[in-house]
């Protein structure tokens, strides 16, 4: 597991079944049961975008959770090389070969109901902030065709981070990518409820710290950083993203009147 000098990190549990699919499509996430007698939504870093959607969802889903947005637990699920072999179908197989080793899970919410913005209502101050942190992060996932969003015990859950921070898949333009206005903001699911953008965009940036992005970006294993080869040294990765996430918060403005521009073109 990965070295970490600072005390926070995630849960470890081993897999011990692969229980179903849950969608179609190209990361093909899977519920799973651990050793620890839970079941976990498992996403693998063998599927589509590989480790960089892992970085991307264990990131996101670590910065919702300490700015206080209800988030799943996230761990580490280890896939033992013999997992899987019994598998009868190829494709599943193939992505559980190709996924030994360290991936990471969601705990399973039993019985939450996907948000569905037809039926129903969302407190404005809530839904600005997740219109905030969304356009923070660059999460692209979060639209009325896929909310990502959970209802479980009459509270909204915020899940699937693995799209976000866009710029790790053309490293180079980093600097520019923290400064765009996030134009896909006007598909955010919750932009019709987001009416109170001004006063949290002030709220985030006093929570926000570079200490606390650090901590995180810390909990993030070597392995995945570098497994794409963008940079020479973890370090050097977790400094960019860094940066990236400090420049885009004292730029905010950026994207929270691109965020208020797609807003009133709703109404």
């Amino acid at each position: 597991m990965h070295e970490n000098n600072s005390q926070e990190t995630l849960r470890l549990v081993n897999v011990t079944r692969y229980v179903m699919p849950l969608r179609e499509g190209g990361s093909l996430p899977a519920l799973a049961d651990a050793d620890d007698g839970f079941s976990y939504v498992l996403k693998f870093k063998g599927a589509g975008q590989r480790e960089k959607a892992l970085v991307a969802e264990l990131i996101g889903g670590e910065l919702a959770r300490r700015l206080g947005f209800k988030v799943p637990e996230l761990v580490f699920a280890n896939l033992d090389e013999a997992f899987g072999r019994s598998e009868g179908d190829e494709e599943i197989q193939d992505l559980l070969k190709s996924s030994q080793g360290l991936n990471l899970a969601l705990h399973f919410l039993s019985r939450a109901l996907t948000f569905d913005p037809g039926a129903s209502q969302v407190d404005e101050y809530l839904a600005s902030r997740i219109v905030w942190f969304d356009a923070w992060i660059t999460n692209v996932d979060r639209t009325f065709r896929n909310t990502n969003l959970l209802i479980w015990n009459k509270e909204l859950w915020l899940i699937d981070h693995g799209a976000s921070f866009l710029f790790h898949h053309s490293w180079e333009n980093w600097e520019k990518q923290a400064l765009s206005p996030f134009g896909v903001v006007k598909d955010h699911v919750l932009l019709p409820w987001a009416t109170e953008l001004e006063r949290v965009d002030a709220e985030m940036k006093a929570q926000i710290s570079r200490e606390l992005i650090c901590r995180v970006l810390e909990m993030v294993p070597e392995e995945w950083i570098l497994a794409s080869r963008d940079t020479e040294t973890a370090a050097e990765a977790r400094e960019v993203y860094a940066a990236f996430l400090m420049k885009r918060m004292n730029n905010s403005s950026v994207f929270v009147n691109e965020a208020k521009d797609a807003r009133k073109a709703l109404i």
